[in-house]
């Protein structure tokens, strides 16, 4: 094992001497275990739901607008506990010193964001007024917990991090003044402003969570060698990605949106250089593998929605844009929902028919889901199959990983 290994390893553990005393339950122990144990049912309740109300074989009274809250709940609902697990979880491991959340006020965060969840849903009911009340303090509450160790970071190497919450927040805010009419703006417009957001703070933590395991499973297996996610080539996509969304928001009808989409589709191609690695092979293994299908499909969706900007003949942007939600925000969910419960409960990463299963059947809804345009007297039936398809792997991830949970870490260390 390289000593820049021994060394990744040694930071990467170093938070536990900072841990809280007393006895924690495991429920309790860490961010992730809480978040993880309610989000995997939430994002298969709440799919299921959408494809069978939206496909008119249910209804659900209490929803006004379907596909804003569709929309709403897989960015903001979904997203903010993907926030909330990756930054309880990372935050003590970026910053030495910082002390992990845990206990009771682990319990205060996570209620809050459930009690969130709840008021979304009733908002025709509720008011805007009170459900933003319950959503927006959420991100700030993270926002303030992460923002200290970030200023005194001399190197302030994970900025943009807390830049990504504060934009994420402005967003929010934005999206509720024009829920409650006191802007103009649709809320459609702006959630597909927050898409794009979302997309560049998952490129932001996907770096980070590539070293982490890529070289975690290089040091099990024995390589000699560092995996490394080199900062330019992410910071070209996320400035693509950027530029692209706000294009698309101030001249959504421009033909250059299809020269910035397919740039934007390259430049995320260029990260997959990283996997190359100077001494051994590791593009067949197969986490390596689940990885690199993320980057993929990222640019998959913009190369199509580049396709569909320069092509007159079709009009499936919309659909397209499923690459980026059912594929990139379901894959990177499934996966560093797997990493974090594998890594950070003690174990060594691991793959077997069920794992690969879970990524086979995420990219094979996204397909199905974005390709609706081509066969679209089967709308409906797509709908339901994508969705029944792309819940599956969550169903296996808490058979598989539900234990994990649920139990003291395997190597003794707390957390």
């Amino acid at each position: 094992m390289s000593c820049d290994n021994n060394e990744q390893k040694q930071y990467a553990t170093s938070h536990y001497t900072h841990y809280p005393k007393g006895e924690f339950p495991p429920l309790l122990a860490y961010g992730f275990r809480p978040m993880f144990i309610l989000l995997a049912p939430y994002i298969i309740i709440s799919i299921l739901l959408w494809a069978f109300a939206f496909s008119g074989y249910i209804s659900l009274g209490f929803i006004d607008d379907l596909l804003t809250w569709h929309m709403y709940e897989m960015l903001f609902g979904i997203g903010t506990a993907g926030i909330i697990a990756f930054f309880l979880t990372g935050a003590p491991e970026l910053f030495p010193g910082t002390v992990p959340i845990v206990g009771r006020h682990l319990v205060y965060i996570i209620g809050l964001w459930a009690i969130g969840r709840i008021s979304f849903w009733f908002m025709d009911f509720l008011g805007v007024f009170f459900v933003a009340l319950t959503n927006i303090p959420l991100i700030i509450w993270i926002t303030l917990l992460v923002v200290k160790p970030v200023v005194l970071d001399p190197k302030r190497r994970h900025i943009s991090l807390a830049y990504m919450l504060i934009i994420l927040i402005a967003i929010q805010v934005w999206f509720f003044l024009s829920a409650a009419s006191f802007i103009e703006t649709s809320t459609i417009e702006i959630l597909k402003v927050a898409l794009g957001a979302f997309t560049v703070l998952e490129l932001v933590a996907l770096r980070r969570v590539n070293m982490e395991a890529i070289n975690e499973l290089l040091t099990d297996e024995g390589i000699d060698e560092t995996f490394y996610s080199r900062s330019p080539r992410y910071n070209l996509a996320i400035f693509c990605i950027t530029l692209y969304t706000a294009v698309e928001f101030f001249f959504p009808s421009n033909s250059i949106l299809g020269y910035l989409a397919l740039a934007s589709a390259a430049s995320v191609l260029g990260i997959l250089n990283d996997f190359i690695l100077k001494d051994h092979n590791i593009l067949l293994k197969p986490f390596v593998m689940y990885m690199m299908s993320i980057l993929v499909l990222l640019a998959l969706g913009y190369g199509f929605i580049g396709y569909d900007y320069l092509n007159d003949e079709i009009n499936a942007l919309n659909h397209f844009r499923h690459f980026l939600t059912t594929g990139v925000f379901g894959l990177v969910f499934y996966l560093v929902m797997i990493i974090v419960s594998t890594v950070h409960t003690g174990r060594h990463i691991f793959t077997n028919f069920w794992t690969t299963l879970g990524v086979i059947l995420i990219i094979l809804a996204t397909f199905i889901r974005s390709f609706i345009p081509y066969y679209e007297a089967y709308t409906m039936e797509a709908y339901i199959i994508s969705s029944i398809l792309w819940t599956i792997p969550f169903i296996i991830y808490m058979k598989i990983f539900f234990p994990f949970l649920l139990k003291k870490r395997a190597d003794g260390i707390p957390g």
